[in-house]
Order: C-alpha cells, then sequence, then structure tokens
C-alpha cells in the first residue's frame, strides 16, 4: 500500500526539502528531517528515542503519507504509538525478529520501492556488537538508494553507526524526570525531559522537548 506525499509534508531549509519531526523544539534547531537522506537518532535506553521516533511517524501520518518501521528486535508497540498519533492504518510494519541484516535488507528494498514519506529502520534494541556487524559499504549502499527520492530514511540506534554516510545525527539524552506521588510512598513516572544534541552537520546544535504519558 501507498500513497503519494502530502503537499504540505515537505519545506525547504537551504536547498534541502526536509520534513518535520513534529517536534517544533526540534525542528527549530535541527531544522527537519532531509528527504533524499539518512538520518540518526541515537542514545541509550529511556534517552527518549523512541518518542522522538513516534513524534516524527505522527508528522508523517497526519499529513497523509504511509510510513514504514522495519522492526529489528520486535519491540514495536502498536498502543503505544497510536496514543502517540501514528495512525496504524498507515503503516507498514516489518518485524525481523532479531536480525540485524535482515533489517537492513528490507530497509533497502523499502525505499528503492518508492511510495512512503517516511521509512524507520529501529535497531535501538538490537546489541551494539551486532549492530556494527553491518558494514559500511552497506550503510554507503542504503544511502544511495535514498539520493534522489522523497522519502525520509530515519535509523534509530545505541550509538551513531552510519557515520559518513547520514546527513543528520541527532543525540539524545535523558535530562531529568517528572513524578507524582509522594516522596515517600509509591510514585509514577510521568514525563521526561529530552535533550536532543544535533552532532552533524556542524556546528552542534541543542534543543529538548517533553515526553509525558
Amino acid at each position: 500500500m501507498a500513497v503519494a506525499l502530502g503537499r504540505d509534508f515537505a519545506f525547504k531549509v537551504g536547498r534541502l526539502e526536509v520534513c518535520p519531526t513534529g517536534l517544533a523544539e526540534v525542528d527549530r534547531m535541527a531544522g527537519g528531517l532531509p528527504q533524499g537522506c539518512l538520518t540518526e537518532i541515537y542514545g541509550p535506553a529511556s534517552s527518549g528515542r523512541t518518542s522522538l521516533m513516534l513524534a516524527a511517524m505522527a508528522s508523517a501520518c497526519a499529513h497523509g503519507n504511509v510510513c514504514a518501521l522495519v522492526d529489528s528486535s520486535d519491540a514495536f508497540d502498536p498502543i503505544s504509538a497510536a496514543a502517540a498519533g501514528v495512525k496504524l492504518d498507515q503503516l507498514l510494519w516489518v518485524r525481523c525478529g532479531g536480525n540485524a541484516e535482515h533489517a537492513l535488507k528490507a530497509a533497502d528494498l523499502l525505499v528503492q520501492g518508492g511510495g512512503f514519506g517516511l521509512v524507520v529502520m529501529d535497531l535501538a534494541d538490537t546489541p551494539v556488537a551486532t549492530a556494527r556487524r553491518i558494514s559500511m559499504t552497506s550503510w554507503f549502499r542504503l544511502r544511495r538508494a535514498v539520493e534522489h527520492t522523497p522519502t525520509v530514511l530515519l535509523v534509530v540506534e545505541q550509538q551513531p553507526m552510519a557515520k559518513t554516510c547520514a546527513s543528520l545525527t541527532l543525540e539524545v539524552r535523558r535530562a531529568a524526570m517528572g513524578w507524582v506521588g509522594m516522596p515517600d510512598c509509591s510514585r509514577l513516572l510521568r514525563a521526561i525531559r529530552v535533550q536532543v544534541d544535533r552532532r552533524k552537520p556542524v556546528p552542534a546544535l541543542a534543543a529538548s522537548f517533553v515526553s509525558r504519558w
């Protein structure tokens, strides 16, 4: 299933067509997600990387686009995604059973097939040692596949792996946590403030957003 890219999904920053992340603070800092390019989001567990990924997917869906999620570790939660605004009837979910090489091949096929406003390869729960086995040749091939297309290719990881093949690299980390309840009793985590640092291109810039549930 595929649809044409929404008219108002992309906007220009310099010479690039870029798409919004769905988070105004991040868009002002990073300039949006560039079309025809590979973007990396990386950070440790509970850093906000999934919140940023879901915001980008929800933004793409809101503009009438179909998204593809290549789920390397079968970690995707459709209920949380729907609560974040992702329209599940506009999402192709590819489960890879923990095989990073299969995830890479699936992302390559989806990008080459066309028709997707956003293709996400989620390696966030893939062990770093496993993700490092993906060769730079493979990353270069993936970057070439998305070039000259209107698709945003987004890779979510624990550490940056695509290196020079990425046009935009964002590091996320947890800056603060918001709790509800009395300090001496059971408390619930209701929000985190996420720090987002642009590592590439230079100069480095920073922004933050609050993720609530």
